[in-house]
């Protein structure tokens, strides 16, 4: 072991209490990846493989892509279970460059970001639905929306917990109760699950539903960020991987359920012009009520998505700067309620700051790119580490070695390729700020020196 491990590693890095069980690992993955996707993205994937079962089979085997890197995951978080998750594994993997530049960018850009963007959507795109509002009012809601995430987490681990446990069963419950009411409803066409029909094989085949299976790569996303609060996980050798594991099946099957219930209701071609999917099968189901029932649906989700990134993100910031690597505050903890007060508050007046500023769904849009390579990254450390630190115990060994993590890594690629084949001067744009914080680890790495 290298000396830049050893120091890491005998830090104190299990500070934060472990107050979180399977069901909250579990509430974790499931109420982070269902956000917005399952009713936006359908659409975009019918649009581009016409076939009601090339439709399902781009999410079956998104789903299963994706569930290969959680294979990978839950191998790496039993191993090492510290708050920071993925910042850990890539910094026992390559070394604290590599995993300086991926929480430099996660706080700067990929969570703040996305809670800007989810708080921006909570209070433009869906309350005024129920609320007519100014756009001054719509900005100081977003604010507001990001300010009651962080008091509450604020006050301790387990009432984020328990926030998001309440609002990941409100949503799953919500989603379930669609397609219940949708199958139900008597006005179903049993044909829309085979036609039209895929067609013969072709490399244009193969090319669109390869750009769909992007698609459902974004509809998933958000598995790997309770590695991040590993060091609060009750017996994390198993909760850990099991609840990882479990929430993204539950995940799956639920994705599943959805589109069929779409299907049942709507042609591919009607879902592939429709903006509101879920609103529009609704509407066939049970009238205009449906829309308001998709709408309330819809902002319980958002909210679950950004608590959890406001639950779990602050630990790797916290992890940062134990590594003497961020800003010395983040590393406080709170005396009484334990939680990385600090980071909290960072995190939450930054995400405020691009949601009033409007420029961080650009910037989002960016690091997408580099943010797949981050994750490509992770699950290929699980080859190096079994190499570099056999003495690491592994309570928990991934299924289907080596070729589980081998072709979630490839997947990960082809993504990364394809985003700069397409999105050549986006691609450029996320790796320079990517890259914008070399400058900045050069400098704590000094101090970490001195």
């Amino acid at each position: 072991m290298d000396t830049e491990s050893k120091l890491s590693l005998n830090q104190p890095k299990n500070q934060l209490p472990r107050v979180f069980g399977l069901f909250d690992v579990t509430s974790i993955v499931i109420g982070g990846i269902i956000g917005s996707g399952i009713f936006m993205v359908p659409s975009e994937i019918a649009g581009t493989v016409k076939s009601p079962l090339l439709m399902l089979a781009v999410w079956v085997v998104g789903g299963f892509l994706s569930f290969l890197g959680a294979l990978g995951l839950a191998e790496l978080g039993a191993a090492m279970p510290e708050a920071g998750g993925i910042y850990v594994y890539l910094r026992e993997a390559y070394g604290s460059f590599i995993s300086f530049l991926f929480g430099w960018t996660l706080f700067f850009v990929i969570d703040s970001g996305a809670i800007a963007t989810l708080a921006v959507a909570f209070s433009s795109n869906y309350l005024p639905y129920f609320i007519k509002m100014s756009p001054l009012a719509t900005r100081l809601v977003a604010a507001a929306f990001v300010i009651f995430l962080a008091t509450v987490n604020y006050f301790g681990a387990r009432q984020g917990g328990n926030l998001q446990n309440l609002l990941t069963v409100i949503k799953t419950a919500g989603i379930i109760g669609i397609c219940v009411a949708v199958f139900f409803s008597g006005k179903g066409n049993p044909a829309n699950f085979v036609n039209p029909g895929s067609g013969k094989f072709s490399l244009d085949l193969m090319s669109s539903f390869g750009i769909a299976l992007i698609a459902t790569f974004w509809a998933y996303k958000g598995w790997e960020t309770a590695t991040y609060s590993a060091g609060e996980v009750k017996n994390p050798e198993k909760n850990l991987p099991l609840g990882i594991l479990i929430g993204l099946f539950g995940v799956i099957i639920i994705y599943l359920l959805a589109n069929l219930a779409y299907l049942y209701v709507l042609p591919t071609s009607a879902i592939a012009s429709s903006q509101r999917v879920a609103a529009d099968a609704m509407m066939v189901a049970v009238g205009p009520l449906g829309a308001s029932i998709i709408c309330i649906i819809i902002l319980f989700s958002i909210l679950g998505s950004a608590n959890q990134n406001m639950l779990c993100s602050p630990r790797v910031y916290y992890a940062m700067a134990q590594d003497k690597l961020f800003f010395k505050a983040i590393a406080r903890l709170h005396p009484k309620f334990k939680t990385p007060y600090v980071s909290i508050i960072a995190i939450s007046l930054w995400s405020i700051v691009l949601s009033l500023s409007g420029t961080f769904q650009q910037l989002f849009t960016y690091v997408i790119f580099g943010e797949w390579i981050f994750f490509g990254l992770t699950v290929a450390a699980v080859f190096i580490l079994r190499r570099k630190r056999p003495d690491l115990p592994r309570p928990y060994k991934t299924w289907g070695y080596p070729w589980a993590p081998a072709l979630f890594v490839l997947a990960t690629l082809a993504i990364s390729v394809n985003s700069l084949i397409k999105q050549f001067l986006n691609s450029m744009a996320g790796l320079g700020i990517i890259l914008l914080g070399a400058p900045a680890y050069l400098y704590w790495k000094k101090k970490q020196q001195d």
